[in-house]
């Protein structure tokens, strides 16, 4: 019954719906019909509104606007002219702000750094290049050398070879000034593109030959790695007094920042620099075309070749590295009895970032980092990474932890000599490092035996008197 009721109703709503609807039908076709008699009438009896309002749509159309031809279309505009070769840029404050040219497109061919002169008839182009290209193509190099008057005649080419130190950058060392870098089939093997690079620019009258037999400027030569993250100016604070005394008035520290010379670090420099003994170079740039370490085999291999006749003995070590000579030795001493190396390593000795004297309660605040941090790691079995030192004018191209590509021996057996505290982890740290104090000269923590070492320790009085007297006391108040 319930079925039956609802259809009855919707019958009824149905019907009602067309019976109004036709209600209304009917009165719209009377009124059309009444309205075209009226038109009828009123074109019998006024003839003239015919003629006057032509009811072809094609003479309105053609009465109220022209029907044009559009113009052809401009031609494309040129394509935009290659852009400009950046230059280093030396700013106001002293850093040097380095240029970074890429040239290719997707992953780039060739990412130059610098270029240099090493000797009168090589020359060494620092930079990055993609490492697929190296592991499934067979990239060439090519370096031509063109006279500035332009003489096709007198224009000297040559295959350049390349050195890749861990990988990553790449250093064709051919011997002239512009580069053809050809990806040989590396990513598309039906394609062989080819980039010409401008390398360097040697103005007439500009080299000066005597720079590769005169004596270098500098005894030392720290090079060091790329910086970033939020750094501690504290430590950067002690890391580069105690060396400069150390290495002496004839010595040079090359530091490169990749975002971790934020403004407290800065003012750390900024006394050494104007005292000359600091080089800062601003190397933020190469961050867009990221490596390992922030590019850290091309930013050392820059210094390398940037500085390789400026000094007799260059470093390669890190801002929580302490380098160290016996008492009774000099740094001059030591590397004169290694003058027949062209390199040599340095034995590290890892010492606790967080283990301090109970005695120095109450008091590591205002103690350096290297002056409380007294605890030596001893265990045995490991190896432990090694630094070095090279004699430049005879090293073709460097690694973090030792050069491959050079003329001459190398020692590794120097730690009654030399060697270098390692604090690991302090630099990144802005907080006072003392964690535990502890009141023995041996102790086990977290499964690594450590024994008391103050050698450190004992040298940071002079080092503060060093500093207070060479800079004054412009860092005295400086935070961790």
């Amino acid at each position: 019954m319930g079925k039956e009721g609802g259809g009855g109703a919707g019958k009824k709503m149905f019907v009602g719906v067309v019976w109004n609807c036709a209600a209304e039908l009917k009165f719209l076709i009377t009124a059309l019909i009444f309205l075209g008699l009226i038109i009828i009438g009123l074109q019998l009896f006024f003839p003239s509104l015919h003629s006057q309002y032509n009811p072809d749509l094609r003479l309105c159309i053609s009465s109220s606007t022209e029907i044009q031809i559009p113009p052809p279309l401009p031609s494309p505009p040129p394509p935009p002219p290659p852009p400009s070769v950046k230059q280093d840029e030396t700013l106001s404050s002293g850093i040097i702000k380095r240029a970074f040219n890429p040239y290719g497109s997707a992953a780039y061919n060739f990412i130059q750094m610098g270029s240099y002169r090493g000797g009168l008839n090589t020359f060494a182009i620092i930079g990055l290049s993609s490492k697929p290209l190296h592991l499934y193509g067979k990239p060439r190099y090519q370096c031509d050398w063109v006279p500035h008057d332009g003489n096709q005649s007198e224009i000297i080419s040559t295959v350049g070879y390349k050195i890749l130190p861990d990988w990553d950058p790449i250093i064709p060392v051919g011997g002239k000034l512009i580069l053809h870098a050809s990806t040989s089939g590396g990513g598309d093997r039906d394609a062989d593109y080819t980039d010409k690079i401008e390398s360097l620019i040697e103005s007439p009258g500009s080299l000066n030959l005597s720079i590769f037999t005169s004596p270098p400027k500098y005894d030392y030569l720290y090079c060091g790695s790329s910086l970033y993250g939020n750094l501690s100016p504290q430590r950067v604070r002690e890391w580069i007094a105690y060396h400069v005394k150390l290495f002496g008035e004839k010595s040079h520290f090359v530091i490169h920042d990749a975002g971790g010379i934020h403004p407290d670090v800065l003012q750390v420099l900024i006394p050494w620099m104007e005292k000359g003994f600091v080089t800062l170079q601003d190397i933020r740039e190469q961050e867009r075309f990221d490596g390992y370490y922030h590019n850290q085999f091309m930013v050392v291999n820059d210094c390398l070749h940037r500085y390789r006749f400026m000094a007799k003995w260059m470093f390669f070590f890190d801002v929580d590295e302490f380098v160290y000579v016996p008492p009774k030795n000099t740094i001059g001493s030591v590397l004169d009895s290694l003058k027949d190396y062209t390199q040599f390593t340095i034995e590290q000795m890892p010492m606790s970032n967080k283990l301090c004297l109970a005695s120095d309660a109450g008091k590591t605040l205002r103690k350096w980092g290297f002056e409380k941090l007294v605890y030596r790691d001893v265990k045995r079995g490991i190896r432990r990474d090694r630094k070095y030192v090279v004699q430049p004018r005879n090293v073709f191209a460097t690694g973090v932890h030792m050069s491959q590509n050079l003329a001459g021996k190398t020692l590794h057996k120097t730690e009654s000599r030399i060697k270098y505290f390692h604090y690991h982890g302090t630099i990144a740290e802005r907080r006072e490092p003392c964690r535990q104090l502890v009141n023995s000269t041996e102790i086990t923590s977290d499964g690594t035996p450590y024994v008391l070492d103050e050698t450190l320790r004992r040298a940071a009085a002079s080092i503060k008197r060093f500093e207070l007297k060479t800079v004054g006391t412009r860092l005295q108040k400086m935070r961790q």
